[in-house]
């Protein structure tokens, strides 16, 4: 069984673009085909040298490779690897759900060990009826794991307010809630979800509240101009939930997908151009910073981001703002990277 025999609608989520809405661009986007203008694309078959990509060998050693630093060097930043720390507290292991249709799973993430350190929560469900490993959908949320899903069973999380201050989760809004999780388990998937708020906060100056700080070098107060910006850190903890899901003897760890909406849509794609572990990214509406391009002037701009969404991205984007023809790499890059 694969990811395209499930109808687009079973990924169906609601609620989510009302967590976009409520910010106002500071700078006007623009809707006018007529100011489009003309572009070059970069193209991601061509070393910088002119020379052209001929196989499968060149492309994976060497291109690749250029093209993956280029994104961590001017716009993404540069994300630790796997903590030699990291442990996961699998507090629910074999609980029912759904009227007997799910076993249900409930993972805390210690990213350093500690369990006073910073942590996510990883939801999990799994066919009951299931004889084999199955495939997972891995959903990057806007909600708590206990507001995501209909589901009394789970445990109750945690939100930042726009105060920024952590609440419990019944009281923030239920944005991003998946309504199709039976659907799914019917179809033989397993489900999973995770918050992107525990891994790190969504607001300028939450790095000293995120999985970041455990990384500032002596002195440092805030992430240095090539240091991964949120949506790296929300990315890096898609891939320590993915570093679970191959301990998982209920899963089938070679076909996990992952799925993320606006600026997590833009998230999703980073998390797979980086993880070749991911069997395939699902990114809706990503926008700017994501699947659309940056060179073509329609919609959200690189200034637009770097206004308004700075924390989100490396220090270096910053300088494209008024440069875009001069960012040497764009989303047709973004998406050869997540290539098979």
């Amino acid at each position: 069984m694969s990811f395209r025999h499930v109808p687009v609608g079973l990924l169906l989520i609601s609620g989510v673009l009302a967590a976009q809405t409520a910010e106002k661009p500071k700078i006007p986007v623009n809707y006018d085909e007529a100011q489009v203008g003309t572009y070059t694309l970069p193209d991601p078959l061509t070393f910088p040298d002119g020379a052209k990509v001929r196989n499968p060998k060149d492309w994976y050693e060497k291109r690749r490779p250029q093209i993956l630093k280029l994104f961590e060097d001017n716009m993404h930043g540069h994300s630790p690897g796997r903590p030699a720390a990291m442990q996961f507290d699998v507090f629910e292991k074999n609980g029912s759900a759904f009227d007997g249709k799910a076993i249900r799973r409930q993972i805390t993430i210690l990213f350093t060990g500690d369990k006073n350190g910073p942590k996510a929560d990883l939801l999990l469900y799994l066919p009951a009826a299931a004889k084999s490993p199955v495939p997972v959908l891995l959903n990057l949320s806007f909600s708590a794991n206990s507001r995501t899903v209909d589901d009394p069973g789970v445990k109750p999380g945690e939100v930042w307010n726009r105060e920024h201050k952590r609440v419990p989760a019944a009281q923030g809004m239920a944005i991003g809630r998946v309504t199709r999780v039976r659907d799914l388990l019917d179809a033989g998937f397993g489900f999973a979800t995770i918050y992107y708020g525990d891994i790190e906060p969504d607001f300028a100056g939450g790095a000293q509240y995120g999985i970041r700080d455990a990384y500032l070098k002596p002195g440092q107060t805030e992430p240095g101009p090539s240091d991964w910006g949120a949506i790296g850190a929300w990315a890096w903890g898609l891939s320590r939930a993915m570093d679970y899901l191959e301990t998982d003897p209920g899963v089938d760890s070679k076909r996990v997908a992952i799925l993320g909406i606006s600026r997590l849509g833009k998230t999703v794609l980073w998390a797979g151009a980086q993880d070749t572990r991911f069997a395939m990214v699902i990114a809706s509406c990503s926008g700017e910073g994501g699947a659309a391009l940056s060179r073509r002037n329609y919609g959200e701009t690189v200034k637009n981001l770097n206004i308004n969404f700075g924390y989100q991205f490396a220090g270096n984007y910053q300088k494209f703002g008024d440069h875009v023809d001069e960012l040497p790499v764009d989303s047709n890059m973004l998406l050869s990277l997540i290539a098979p």
